[in-house]
Formats: structure tokens, sequence, C-alpha cells
């Protein structure tokens, strides 16, 4: 029976990648500042994985949220990879700045899936989890092992997951990736309540997503969280797209000339940033990172933030959005 796990109170969430020490060593004084002020701010949602920061970020999330009344919030956390303990001259080569030393594997199995969440568990000291994603099971991740690896979560993770689900010792589950495939591929093989997708939906970037990904999970009652909707940092001024140094062709252009409207109109191209994946019936959160806690305030102030209906006709106007996408 699927639930609408994500209210209107959840509409923003934290996403725990920067916490991870992602893009800088973010401290855990910082950390904790950060996470700190979201709640003080009233987000009620918070997402994080044991992949950021080898376990960091999770513990990071954990300290601070095991101390709540646990009714109050709503926690996400992913499964997919497995974590040892290792010398820190074992660490693996990662995107993270200061992760802790551990080394990982992809495992997409029922026993990995059910040793993962018991990990989470005891590394976050919370109860229960709402959410568990299924993470990275995506070609830009596993590359041609896709296949196989989607071969062994239909039997395993995809199963047992909704026993889990079924049993009621998690609420939903669903894929966290970045890429439009996977998502399609669960909905075909399960009936997964709600999906994170990174990276495919955001003001600059949102066609394929318009054309395939939406639909689909709207026939399926799936909802979706929007991750990277700032394409990770890059409509905040960031040298990065998507988690890579490489610029697409045109995007800058294409950012610049959004933010120029924007600024006719009196606001802030984070504010039609994030009001523009909200749009969207399918989009349920948005969960934008923070490696500070001005950040954070940014983003509340963004959804508190008036977008007129004029600024998106002009986008529209100037083919700077595609027209079959919903806007506010």
């Amino acid at each position: 029976m699927k639930t609408d796990i994500l209210t209107e109170e959840h509409r923003l969430g934290l996403g725990g990648v920067a916490i991870g020490t992602a893009f800088e060593d973010v401290s855990d004084e910082r950390a904790h500042e950060i996470l700190q002020k979201a709640w003080d701010l009233g987000t009620r949602y918070y997402d994080t994985s044991p992949w950021y920061g080898l376990t960091k970020s999770e513990r990071r999330f954990g300290d601070f949220l095991k101390n709540k009344n646990r009714d109050e919030f709503r926690f996400s956390t992913k499964v997919g990879r497995l974590f040892k303990q290792v010398p820190e001259s074992e660490v693996p080569p990662t995107m993270w700045k200061n992760p802790l030393n551990f080394d990982f594997r992809h495992d997409y199995t029922a026993d990995a899936v059910k040793r993962s969440i018991e990990e989470s568990l005891e590394r976050t000291g919370l109860d229960y989890i709402d959410i568990i994603y299924i993470h990275d099971l995506s070609e830009d991740q596993v590359g041609d092992r896709y296949p196989y690896f989607l071969e062994q979560a239909k039997k395993g993770a995809f199963k047992v997951l909704s026993d889990l689900r079924d049993q009621g010792v998690i609420k939903a589950w669903g894929m966290g990736v970045n890429k439009i495939e996977p998502i399609l591929d669960c909905i075909e093989a399960a009936d997964p309540d709600i999906c994170l997708s990174a990276t495919q939906y955001s003001i600059l970037e949102h066609e394929d997503a318009v054309d395939r990904l939406l639909p689909a999970v709207k026939k399926a009652n799936v909802k979706l969280v929007s991750g990277a909707g700032y394409n990770s940092g890059f409509i905040t001024g960031r040298e990065r797209y998507n988690y890579k140094d490489v610029i697409p062709k045109g995007m800058n252009e294409k950012r610049d000339r959004i933010s120029q409207i924007a600024q006719k109109y009196n606001i802030d191209i984070v504010d039609a940033a994030l009001h523009f994946v909200l749009a969207a019936d399918e989009f349920v959160s948005i969960i934008p990172g923070a490696s500070k806690p001005e950040q954070v305030q940014d983003n509340m102030d963004a959804l508190n933030t008036e977008v007129p209906t004029d600024f998106w006709k002009e986008l529209k106007s100037e083919g700077l959005i595609y027209e079959k996408a919903q806007t506010p």
C-alpha cells in the first residue's frame, strides 16, 4: 500500500553530499551548524548515504538527529554499497575531500541490503529509516556491469525492500540515481514508491526528463525527490556541473541569461531553480546540500520567494525552458 511519505512540510529537505566533504573538507563543527540551522528553519526531511564521505555524512546526520523526536522528521539513506574499515593507506581515491578510512564494494543482493540497513541504523543511532533508496545502480556508476547488477537487484534489493515496506520496517523505497533509465527499469520490474532523481531535472536541463521520466512515474504513481537541482552548485556560480569539472557547451550562457531575466523581476536564479523543480507535480521534494549554514538560509528564503508568472513566460518565449515543462 503506497502512502505519501513526504508531504507539504517536506518540500525543502537537506541533502548530505556536501556534509560528506564532497567539495571541501567540512569540519564536524560546521556540519553540526548546518544541520542545526536547517532544523531551526523548520527543515524536516534529511537525506544522506553511507557513500558520502565513506560513512562520514551518515554518522554526522545521526549524531544530530538521534536526540530529536523521531516522529518529527523524515530520514532517508541508501543501500547498494557495503563498507569495511581499512588502514588509511588503503582508502580508495574518491570524490570525497576528507573521508573516513573505509573501502567499499557494490552489492545489490537481499542479504547485502539487509546488512546495509542494519549498519546504517547502527551508525546513525536512529530507531528506523523512513525511505531507502537503491544507490547508484546506474551506468554512470557501475559501467558495463549495469545489466549484471540490475539482475542482482531484481532478485534481491527490489524484493526485500518491498517486503520490508509491507512489514512496516521502512515506509517507502525506490531508486537513488543520476540517470533516467534505472528508474524506468525499476518501475517495470517492481513497485517502488519514491525515487531520488539527481542531475536529470533542473531549470537548465530537463527536456529528456519531461518527455520520458515524468510520464512514466506519473503512470506508476511513483513520486520523485530532486537531487542536484542546482546542478551541484553550477546554478549558484560554481565551476562544476553535475559533480564534474566539464561545463556543457552553451550552459554558462544559458545560466547567465536566466540570471539576467531573474534580476529584472527582482528575484535570484536560485529562487527560480527551486520553484521550477517543485512546479512539476511529480516532484514532492528538493534536497539541496549545504557546505555552510548561510546556504541553508538561502534555500529557505528561495522557497518563500514569490516568482512572478511573467518571468516563466519570458523564459519560455526565449526558449530557455522547454515548452512542455510545468511552471508554477
